[in-house]
């Protein structure tokens, strides 16, 4: 089929000779997004301008592709960001995780991929389409990598969409294989929803498993990390996250619980710094998320950045983001690599957005915190058995980007009389700051029913991560403001672990058990907002409130005549950055003033944050948005879906 190509030299020779500044007035300009976060660095940044604050309102729809088709029911949630090299857009869409290639300005279907895998992929904990995939480019025609839902790396051929013959086994690599333990092939709990990360001949796998809220067993697969040869599939490394018997960081697993834990993987994207040669691991909580009692510990490498070396996986630093962690919130998205200009002094930074609401800051080469962590006292735990750790790091810059902890104050207020009732809700509830630990919940609900968190156990911060400019070291990151009820519990029909979290005690009311004050969110708003960070000076610079005021709050009967400022939605948002715009959409669905249901892709001055235009999608954002240019033309393509709408990838143009 007809591919539009360009040689990626001439853009980089181009870059060299013009600079970003300058390209932006060539005509006939192409700009490719060549890695899910647009580099490897993570930035989700382009230095696209066409697309600005004056024009921004004008955008029309270039092209819609509904994946509606794609595997063997609709997906409604297509969380894929797009890449965009040589013409075309490749994408993994549909409930099977097929991949397309599009020609990136009409989107045309160029090429399907689609791999059927029977019950390995029914049972998979990690279904649907997947986050996306990863470009290589291999001197010829560029190699595609991409994960199935049932734990397969697929090499294919970027040109023609057909499988990398020379690549593992007929271009599949099994990775429930050479994993180090025991997995069984089809119903192992493994898998993965990110896309693989490429550079300097070694792709970069992680491994996730399903939520933990409740798991059967204390026992479970752990989610190693690997490094894969480009050109053969062959394994290269392994990093074990959890230390075996003779690594560093095994005695932090107390009573020979590294042996049988599971989880500590990582699910969220991971970065790579190609000169340096090291890749960036952003790892995840152990079996179970609300319970520790079972690894007594600090239980290293679990909730920690850690930097290897990406030829042979050897641990360079570490650091620990939270230790025994039991709230949930585990590392959630890509470290962004970032350089930075410190009090004089030039460092190479990775910025590390958490669920927590706090940004945490390194020296990317050495590990070394640019400014102070401090480990301050935390509260301990009545739950029997559960041992946490006395202190908890604490980053004394940037400072907290969102709220952090709960007490009355944080309560609905729009009226007296939802805040009392906000108050009587509460009241059932243990509350305290950041790091206050999950508690019992009374089983007939009289008494206690366990602790409120804030941020919630999704953040805060979630998957989709912050973008930022590396011209100016500004960082741009959405978080929302929600609240979760950690409800211990002891329930052997469900687990072998001594205690659980339930999201719903049995025999409790669900109205008793609501954290909605007359169908109105606990906690008073903003409940979305984007965060401007200036990194050189760990400051905020600026925060708005993201997403317009949700139907059934505008339209509350207790609100009427009152003025609601915009409130923001929650969602799992990401945000692209431009040359001089922060683009973002909003999560579900509102009314518009012309009577028609949608949301809208915003723009933002990056400057000020001032709103400075908006575009009507039909559905919410559900992947990060993504821009590229081609014959001197700039898209915008985002993912969009939800609600029962059919997911689509949108890609938008100026007129002309």
């Amino acid at each position: 089929m007809p591919r539009r190509v360009f040689h990626p030299a001439w853009a980089l020779l181009a870059l060299l000779v013009f600079g970003a500044a300058g390209l932006s007035a060539q005509e006939g300009r192409n700009i490719e997004w060549r890695s899910y976060a647009a580099d490897l660095a993570s930035t989700f940044y382009s230095p696209a301008d066409q697309i600005d604050g004056d024009n921004f309102n004008d955008l029309e729809v270039a092209w819609r592709f509904s994946t509606r088709n794609f595997g063997p029911r609709p997906e409604a949630i297509l969380q894929s960001t797009p890449l965009m090299i040589g013409g075309v857009l490749y994408s993994t869409v549909g409930s099977r995780r097929d991949v397309v290639a599009l020609d990136a300005t009409t989107g045309e279907l160029l090429w399907m991929h689609r791999i059927d895998e029977g019950e390995r992929g029914i049972a998979a904990p990690r279904r649907l389409s997947g986050r996306g995939l990863a470009y290589w480019d291999d001197g010829a025609d560029g190699q595609i990598f991409y994960v199935t839902t049932g734990y397969r790396l697929v090499a294919l051929d970027a040109a023609t969409g057909q499988r990398v013959s020379s690549f593992g086994t007929d271009g599949i690599v099994d990775l429930k294989l050479e994993f180090d333990q025991d997995i069984d092939l089809v119903t192992g709990e493994v898998g993965l929803h990110a896309a693989p990360v490429v550079a300097n001949n070694t792709i970069v796998i992680g491994a996730a498993h399903r939520p933990g809220t409740a798991p059967e067993s204390r026992e479970n697969v752990k989610g190693h990390v690997r490094g894969y040869d480009t050109r053969t599939g062959a394994r290269k490394w392994i990093f074990h996250t959890i230390p075996d018997s003779d690594e560093f960081g095994n005695d932090t697993w107390l009573d020979d619980s590294w042996r049988y834990t599971g989880n500590t993987g990582v699910w969220a994207q991971m970065s790579i710094d190609p000169e340096l040669n090291i890749a960036y691991l952003p790892t995840e909580t152990p079996t179970g998320d609300y319970y520790g009692g079972h690894r007594i510990g600090d239980n290293l490498f679990a909730n920690s950045l850690v930097a290897v070396d990406l030829d042979t996986g050897e641990r360079l630093w570490h650091f620990q983001i939270s230790h025994h962690e039991v709230w949930d919130w585990d590392l959630p998205a890509a470290p962004i690599l970032v350089d930075i200009t410190v009090d004089g002094r030039d460092i190479k930074a990775v910025a590390l957005p958490t669920k927590q609401a706090w940004i945490f800051v390194f020296d990317r080469e050495t590990g070394d915190p640019v400014w102070p962590i401090e480990e301050r006292p935390v509260a301990p735990s009545d739950v029997p058995g559960e041992v946490l750790s006395p202190t908890q790091p604490f980053p004394t810059k940037p400072p907290a980007i969102d709220r952090q902890g709960i007490g009355v104050d944080d309560l609905i207020d729009f009226t007296p009389e939802l805040r009392a009732a906000a108050e009587e809700i509460a009241s059932r509830y243990t509350l305290g700051p950041i790091y206050t630990p999950p508690t019992i919940a009374d089983p007939d609900g009289t008494g206690n029913l366990g602790t409120l968190i804030v941020p919630a156990a999704t953040g805060g911060v979630n998957w989709p991560g912050g973008a930022v400019d590396p011209e100016t070291g500004i960082m741009y990151q959405y978080t929302k403001t929600q609240v979760t009820a950690l409800r211990m519990m002891n329930d052997p029909e469900r687990s072998d672990m001594d205690y659980i979290s339930s999201f719903r005690l049995r025999g409790v009311s669900p109205a008793r058990q609501s954290l909605l004050v007359e169908g109105l969110p606990l906690l008073k708003p903003p409940w979305a907002r984007i965060t401007a960070v200036d990194l050189n000076k760990g400051e905020i610079v600026w925060q708005v409130p993201h997403g317009e005021t949700p139907d059934h709050v505008r339209n509350h009967e207790k609100l009427q005549g009152l003025d609601i400022p915009r409130t923001g939605r929650v969602g799992r948002i990401g945000t692209l950055v431009t040359k001089t715009l922060v683009i973002a959409g909003e999560g579900g669905v509102f009314t518009t003033p012309s009577g028609a249901e949608g949301a809208m892709l915003r723009a933002y001055d990056k400057a000020t944050g001032a709103e400075v235009g908006e575009v009507f999608m039909p559905a919410g954002q559900t992947g990060t948005p993504m821009t590229y240019m081609v014959d001197g033309t700039q898209y915008i393509v985002v993912a969009v879906g939800g609600g029962g709408r059919d997911s689509e990838l949108m890609a938008f143009r100026l007129p002309g």
